[in-house]
C-alpha cells in the first residue's frame, strides 16, 4: 500500500501484492491440511475437498499472474478455466456438506484448538515488532514508507491488544462458568454418593427387620393362642383383667411385627384413585376386636363429597390399622373412652384425622409421656408408605395423653359436576359403633 499511495511506485507495489498474496495462499493451504489430518469422519472428505478446491484455485491465479506479467492473459482465456473450476467445486462442496450434515468433532478438538488460538494470537503479537525492526533496518527503504509501515505496526499492535484483552475477559468469564459448573457437578456426586450410602443402609436394615420379624411370628403366635385359651378357663376378675391385657398386648405386638414386615418390603406399586371414607370404615372394622375389648366407643365424621385419593389401597388400609391400634394403646394406657374419625378436603389433599379423647387424670396432665419405640417404629413404616404416596402423616401428643393423627393424601383431580357443586362438605352424624 505504502508504494501506491505514499511513494508511488507500481513495479514495487506489484512485487510487494504478489509476494503477500503468495504467502497468504501458502497459509491457508497449510491450515487446510493440519485440518484435512486432524480431523475424522464427514470433516475428513470436508477439508480434503477444501484442500483440493484452494490448491486449484492457487496454482490457477499464480499461472495468471505470471501471463499477465508476460502480457499473454486476456479474459475469458483458458487461464480462467481452472478458477471457474475452483469456484465451481466451491459450490459443489457447501451444497455436498449441507446435505450429509457432518458429526460435530468439537468434542475432542476443543482443547487443542483453543491452545493453538491463543499460541497463534502470541505469534502474531510477538511478530509485530520484527517488522517494526525489519522496516527500520531496510535503509533503502524511503523515510515515509518506513514511517508508514511504523506506523500500521503501532496501529496493529494496538487493536491486536485490545482483542487479547477482550479475550481473557472472556476466557475468564468462560473458565468461571466451567468452575461453577464442576462444583455443582461435584455436590451433585456428592449427594448422590450420600443417596447411595443411605439407600443401602435402608435396604440392610430392611433385610435385617424383615428377618427378626419372622422369626418373631411363631412366639407371638403361640402367645396369642395361650392367652385366649387362657380367657375361656374359669378366672377371677382381677386374673381376667390380667390376662385381657396380656391377649391385647400380644395383639399389638402381632400388628407391629405385621408392619415391620411390609415395611421391610416395601416396593413402588400401582395405584389407583380410592374412597379414603371406606378405606377408614375398613380400618375400624378390622379392629373391632381391639376396641370393644377395651370399651372404646369410636365416632366417625366422613364427608360424602371427599374426592378420591391415588394410593394403594393396601398400603393405606395398613396405615390406619397401624395409627388405630397406636390410639387404642394411648386411650388404655391413660384410660380413654372415645375416639374420633373425620375425613375433610383441604388445599387438593384429602386429610383422615383420628384423635383419642382425652382423660381426665391429673397424673397424667402433668406434661407430655415419652414416645414409645414402638409406636416410633410403627410411625416410621407409615411414614415411608405415605411419602411414597407424596402425603404425610403428623403425630401431636398431648400433655392428658390424647392423640391426634393427621394423614394427607393427594387428592385426584376431577372436572365432574358433582364436584364442582360441592363447595359445603355434608359430614356424617356423628354416631357411636356400637
Amino acid at each position: 500500500m505504502p508504494w501506491q499511495y505514499v511513494v508511488p511506485n507500481i513495479p514495487a507495489y506489484n512485487r510487494d501484492l504478489n509476494d503477500a498474496y503468495m504467502a497468504e495462499k501458502l497459509v491457508l493451504l497449510l491450515g487446510l491440511a493440519a485440518s484435512w489430518a486432524t480431523s475424522k469422519n464427514d470433516w475428513k472428505k470436508i477439508y480434503a475437498w477444501l484442500f483440493g478446491m484452494n490448491l486449484c484455485y492457487s496454482a490457477a491465479s499464480t499461472f495468471a499472474n505470471w501471463s499477465i506479467a508476460a502480457k499473454t492473459y486476456y479474459s475469458g482465456s483458458f487461464y480462467d478455466i481452472p478458477l471457474f473450476a475452483a469456484m465451481a467445486s466451491l459450490t459443489w462442496i457447501g451444497l455436498r456438506a449441507k446435505g450429509e450434515i457432518p458429526v460435530d468433532d468439537a468434542a475432542e478438538t476443543s482443547t487443542s484448538y483453543g491452545v493453538w488460538v491463543a499460541r497463534s494470537s502470541m505469534i502474531a503479537v510477538f511478530s509485530l515488532p520484527l517488522f517494526a525492526a525489519w522496516s527500520l533496518s531496510d535503509q533503502a527503504i524511503p523515510q515515509k514508507v518506513r514511517v508508514f509501515r511504523l506506523c500500521l505496526t503501532l496501529l496493529a499492535a494496538f487493536c491486536m491488544g485490545v482483542m487479547i484483552v477482550i479475550r481473557q475477559q472472556l476466557l475468564d468469564r468462560e473458565l468461571f462458568r466451567l468452575l461453577q459448573r464442576s462444583r455443582e457437578s461435584f455436590d451433585n456426586l456428592t449427594r448422590l454418593q450420600q443417596q447411595i450410602v443411605q439407600s443401602e443402609k435402608l435396604a440392610s436394615i430392611g433385610q435385617l427387620v424383615g428377618g427378626a420379624a419372622h422369626e418373631l411370628n411363631n412366639p407371638i403366635t403361640a402367645m396369642l393362642g395361650y392367652s385366649d385359651l387362657l380367657l375361656s378357663t374359669p378366672l377371677t376378675s382381677e386374673q381376667q383383667t390380667v390376662a385381657t391385657k396380656i391377649g391385647h398386648y400380644v395383639r399389638r405386638t402381632k400388628s407391629l411385627v405385621a408392619s415391620l414386615i411390609s415395611f421391610a418390603r416395601q416396593a413402588p406399586s400401582p395405584k389407583t384413585p380410592l374412597d379414603l371414607n371406606t378405606l377408614a370404615r375398613t380400618a375400624v372394622q378390622l379392629t373391632q376386636s381391639n376396641w370393644k375389648a377395651l370399651d372404646i366407643k369410636i365416632h366417625t365424621e366422613f364427608d360424602i363429597a371427599l374426592p378420591k385419593a391415588l394410593g394403594d389401597s393396601n398400603q393405606l388400609l395398613q396405615v390406619c390399622i397401624q395409627l388405630l391400634t397406636n390410639s387404642f394403646h394411648a386411650l388404655g394406657e391413660h384410660g380413654g373412652k372415645a375416639l374420633t374419625l373425620s375425613t375433610t378436603q383441604i388445599a387438593g389433599f384429602c386429610r383422615l384425622q383420628m384423635i383419642s379423647a382425652a382423660t381426665n387424670d391429673p397424673a397424667a396432665e402433668a406434661g407430655p409421656t415419652p414416645p414409645d419405640p414402638e409406636d416410633t417404629l410403627g410411625l416410621s413404616a407409615c411414614q415411608g408408605i405415605l411419602q411414597e404416596h407424596h402425603g404425610q402423616v403428623t403425630l401431636e401428643r398431648r400433655g392428658n395423653g390424647a392423640l391426634l393423627f393427621l394423614i394427607e393424601i393427594p387428592a385426584v383431580p376431577s372436572a365432574s359436576k358433582s364436584d364442582s357443586q360441592a363447595t359445603m362438605p355434608v359430614l356424617w352424624q356423628s354416631q357411636p359403633y356400637a
